[in-house]
């Protein structure tokens, strides 16, 4: 038999992995951006709030932020290609989808601000009112409000 025989077969593409060993305790994306602090302010002005900064002065090259239960971070976008050897694509990479209280406000807010609107608030057969702007490197952000409770 080649290698050690001891060791664990990897499972077949699209099977459970089985008992682990350590599971994840907590996830987040990492949005690659053009500008940290300028990406890490436009989160900041979706309620996100920075608990994390390397370096801690100056220009920063990573930002974790909070917005209750959940995180992002902001890292330059060189980190993939430093890391990994990983060039980061054209276009949109990603797309966040937010809660926001009152979407209206919050979007007729943006766009005095210069952020770029893909649409307006539209309210949608499932119950949520949903707008489109994008992130300072042009990724969409829908923002919505939560559904109205049925009754």
């Amino acid at each position: 038999m080649i290698g050690d025989a001891t060791a664990e077969a990897s499972p077949a593409p699209g099977t459970a992995l089985g008992s682990l060993s350590m599971a994840a305790t907590r996830a987040f994306p990492v949005v690659y951006a053009t500008n940290v602090a300028r990406t890490a302010g436009f989160w900041e002005r979706l309620g996100f709030i920075r608990f994390f900064q390397l370096p801690d002065d100056g220009e920063p090259g990573y930002v974790g932020l909070r917005r209750g239960d959940s995180e992002l971070a902001v890292v330059a976008a060189e980190w993939p290609g430093q890391q990994y050897g990983l060039k980061v694509g054209e276009g949109p990479r990603f797309e966040m989808f937010v809660y926001v209280d009152d979407v209206d406000s919050l979007v007729a807010e943006l766009a005095s601000a210069g952020v770029a609107v893909l649409h307006g608030a539209v309210d949608m057969p499932w119950g949520e009112r949903v707008a489109a702007i994008t992130d300072p490197d042009g990724n969409p952000v829908s923002l919505a409000n939560e559904p109205s409770p049925s009754g």
